[in-house]
């Protein structure tokens, strides 16, 4: 044995003890305050480009929200294939098998990067009427087009982070995915009024910032896998040849491209129902959007702290450490997003007037603010059951949960109550499907934890991966 390997041995025992001793909420924490921060700087630097592209005008801001649900389109097949693998990654080195984790790993990253060229060539082929499906206006057209440009060409960069990151956080090291993000983010947001009013190039400045932050971003979390910093390894000899194993990625991931992708089609259908009321309407949903999103944030960068860990103790066979950091992160989650909401709902129309100084514009922002502040408390613990079951295993439920918030419910509710109650029902829409959401996740936690093996015992749920075990 070569002294490589024994390295990699005991690499691999630390990390397997860390996952599995350390106490849960300390892990938890450990874990998730790394990807808290990645998350936050990436939400930041998006509401950047809302806040720099806003100084161009109403309609510029707008172009903002509708390229928003393209970087979605590219995210949920990014995280289908990063969390799909993820998971089955975290398990298989739970149970101590490398190889298998490596495979998992080599063949999403590949096939995210084949996607996100796919999803370029396409969108950039078809970039006019690509734009206005996604919610432009006439008005808002040109600048749609200028910032989705640069977005479509760093498609592939943007579907392979997603997998970088998520392989690195499943592995327990969220500290090497936040490097990256976290300085493609820095410099985003320095490139923004470099591009846009150093150089002159506006709405055209904020995407190729973007563009060019991410591809950094992209080629840091590559590096740790080139240097070895990772248990999995990342080689286009390693991808499998049996479809089997392709499909139980894209089922494993399948919550997140429906959490995802539904995300991106309720934005769309939102920027449609808000064209209705003009520009300014469209404009204040975007930017209510982006608070949103970057307070989110934190509760899901805990929820994500809690992914690895739920994953690699339940293929270790610790299903009582996966119960407490359940409990653990929800309990979190809710005094985290409180505390927000209460803060949001206190500064509301000082916050939608950073980003846009127009009347019209903060009076539509501040109500639906408000109403979104109210949502906060019923996220938490629907976000991590669908967190949990993914991590485990349990790709029907978690596909069901992540349908919920952004279709089954949220876009019946879109379509329906403009029509009862006016630009009103386009505010709320979100906050009644947040609730009706987290009615419907108490029954489905409370059936798992209640059929959760004891500790090293043999699992007695049934799986739908079960049947495709590798």
């Amino acid at each position: 044995m070569t002294a490589a390997e024994i390295t990699a041995e005991e690499r691999e025992r630390r990390q397997y003890e860390k996952m599995t001793e350390i106490p849960v909420s300390n892990l938890i924490v450990r874990l998730g305050i790394p990807t808290i921060i990645s998350m936050l700087i990436t939400n930041i630097y998006n509401t950047a480009d809302t806040y720099f592209v806003s100084r161009l005008g109403t309609s510029a801001s707008g172009a903002v929200g509708v390229v928003f649900s393209l970087m979605a389109i590219l995210q949920a097949f990014g995280f289908m294939f990063g969390h799909g693998a993820g998971s089955i990654i975290s398990r298989k080195l739970g149970k101590r098998d490398r190889e298998s984790a490596s495979r998992f790993a080599s063949t999403s990253f590949f096939l995210s990067i084949l996607t996100g060229i796919a999803i370029g060539a396409v969108g950039i082929s078809f970039l006019t009427p690509f734009m206005k499906v996604l919610g432009s206006t006439d008005t808002i057209l040109p600048f749609a087009k200028q910032y989705g440009f640069f977005i479509l060409l760093a498609g592939p960069f943007m579907t392979g982070s997603c997998v970088l990151n998520n392989i690195l956080r499943y592995e327990g090291m969220a500290a090497y995915a936040m490097i990256g993000l976290t300085t493609g983010g820095i410099l985003n947001m320095i490139g923004d009024p470099i591009f846009m009013f150093g150089l002159d190039l506006g709405v055209a400045g904020a995407g190729l910032a973007t563009a060019l932050s991410q591809m950094i971003s992209f080629f840091i979390l590559l590096y740790m896998f080139v240097a070895k910093k990772t248990q999995s390894r990342l080689s286009i000899r390693l991808m499998t040849r049996d479809i089997h194993e392709v499909g139980l990625i894209i089922a494993t991931g399948f919550p997140s491209l429906i959490r995802q992708g539904l995300g991106s089609v309720s934005t769309m259908l939102l920027n449609h129902q808000a064209a209705v009321y003009g520009d300014a309407a469209v404009a204040a949903m975007s930017i209510v959007n982006r608070i949103c999103m970057l307070v989110f944030s934190v509760g899901l960068g805990l929820g994500q702290g809690f992914q690895p860990v739920a994953a690699f103790n339940y293929g270790a066979g610790k299903y009582s450490r996966v119960k407490k950091g359940f409990w653990f992160t929800a309990g979190a989650g809710e005094v985290m997003l409180g505390s927000f909401a209460i803060l949001c709902l206190l500064v509301s129309s000082g916050i939608i007037g950073v980003f846009r100084n127009d009347p019209e514009v903060i009076a539509i922002g501040v109500f639906a603010l408000r109403c979104q502040c109210i949502a906060f408390f019923f996220q938490p613990l629907s976000v991590c059951t669908n967190m949990m079951l993914q991590s485990v295993g349990e790709s029907k439920k978690a596909s069901l949960l992540s349908a919920l918030r952004s279709g089954i419910c949220f876009i019946p509710l879109i379509l329906i109550l403009p029509m009862v109650m006016g630009l009103r029902g386009v505010q709320i829409a979100q906050t009644v499907a947040d609730v009706l959401t987290f009615a419907i996740s108490l029954p489905l936690v409370a059936a798992f934890l209640k059929k959760l093996p004891k500790d090293e015992g043999m699992p007695v749920l049934q799986l739908e991966e079960a049947d495709m075990d590798v």
